[in-house]
C-alpha cells in the first residue's frame, strides 16, 4: 500500500499549483476557504489567451462583461449581449482542461426576475459548457441567485461596485464609506450567501470592510480593489498584463507590459517587410 502523507495530498488538492488534471469544481472552492487558501482568479475572452492561463495555473477564469470594454471597444459593460458572451464563453472553455469557467450575465439578462435569469444562464452552461454563472447585485438578486441555485447552476455572486451600474452611480466610486453604506454592503453578501452563492466579488471596497465580510462569510470571497484579506484576487487580464491603453486603476498591478511588446514586435515585422528582410530564404517554399 503506497503511503500518501498530508503534504503531498495538500498540495494535490491546492487550486493553484495543485497536481490534480480534472476541472476544478465549486466544491474545491469552498474547500479552499477551509484551508485558508488564497487563490488566483482572470479573465479570459478567447481560447488561446484562455490555454495559456490555464496551463500556468489559474483555477478559475472570468469570461467577464469587462469584455465590452477591453475586447469589443465599447464604453463600458453596459451594451454586452448574451450572444457575446455565450460565443467567448463556448471559446474559453474550448481552450481550458482544469479551470472553473464562469460566465457573466450581462446587463439586461437577469434584472427582469428568477425566470429570465434562469432562462440565460442555462443558456450559458448548456450552449457554452460553463461551470457556473456571475451576476451583479446583492439583495436585489437574491431571488434570482437562488433559483439558479435550486435548479443547478452555480452562482458567484458580485457586491460592492457593480460596473453594469455606471449609469447610476455617474462613475466607479468605491463603496462602502460610512457606517450606513457598510451596513448596506454586509447585508448585501450575507443575502447573496444564504441564497446560495458559492462565492462573492468585492469589488472597489475599502480594506477594513472587505476584511470584515470575508471573516463574517463561510463563502470564499474575491476582491478586486477590496485590500489583502479576500481569499481570492481577480483581475482583468489585459490590466494585469500591461496590454490597456492609458490610465489603469489604482488597484491594478501590472505584471507585464504586452502593449509594448507588440507594438515593437509589429513595427520590427513591417520595417523587415518593408525592407525586404522577410520573407528570406528560410521562410519560402520551391
Amino acid at each position: 500500500m503506497t503511503h500518501v502523507n498530508p503534504a503531498q495530498k495538500q498540495s494535490e488538492k491546492a487550486l493553484y499549483g495543485g497536481t490534480g488534471s480534472r476541472r476544478i469544481t465549486v466544491r474545491d472552492i469552498a474547500a479552499a476557504k477551509g484551508r485558508a487558501e488564497k487563490w488566483p482568479m482572470l479573465t479570459a475572452y478567447d481560447a488561446m489567451t484562455a490555454s495559456v492561463f490555464d496551463q500556468a495555473g489559474i483555477p478559475v477564469l472570468l469570461v467577464g462583461d469587462s469584455m465590452g470594454n477591453c475586447h469589443l471597444g465599447y464604453e463600458s459593460t453596459v451594451p454586452v449581449t448574451m450572444d457575446e458572451i455565450a460565443l467567448l464563453s463556448a471559446a474559453v472553455v474550448r481552450g481550458t482542461r482544469r479551470a472553473l469557467v464562469v460566465g457573466d450575465l450581462p446587463f439586461g439578462s437577469y434584472q427582469e426576475g428568477p425566470v429570465q435569469a434562469l432562462r440565460n444562464a442555462t443558456r450559458l452552461v448548456k450552449e457554452a459548457g460553463v461551470g457556473a454563472v456571475k451576476l451583479e447585485g446583492g439583495e436585489r438578486s437574491a431571488h434570482q441567485i437562488e433559483l439558479l441555485v435550486q435548479s443547478g447552476i452555480p452562482v458567484m455572486a458580485h457586491v460592492g461596485l457593480t460596473p453594469q451600474s455606471v449609469n447610476a452611480y455617474g462613475g466607479y466610486p468605491v463603496q462602502g464609506r460610512g457606517e450606513e453604506a457598510a451596513q448596506q454592503l454586509l447585508r448585501d453578501a450575507k443575502a447573496v450567501q444564504d441564497a446560495g452563492a458559492f462565492a462573492v466579488v468585492l469589488e472597489l471596497v475599502p480594506a477594513e470592510l472587505a476584511a470584515e465580510v470575508t471573516r463574517s462569510l463561510h463563502i470564499p470571497t474575491i476582491g478586486i480593489g477590496a485590500g489583502p484579506d479576500c481569499d481570492g484576487q481577480v483581475l482583468v487580464w489585459t490590466d494585469m498584463a500591461g496590454m490597456t491603453d492609458g490610465r489603469v486603476p489604482r488597484f491594478v498591478k501590472q505584471y507585464a507590459q504586452l502593449r509594448q511588446s507588440l507594438g515593437d514586435a509589429a513595427r520590427a515585422f513591417a520595417e523587415d517587410v518593408v525592407g525586404g528582410a522577410y520573407p528570406a530564404e528560410e521562410h519560402s517554399f520551391h
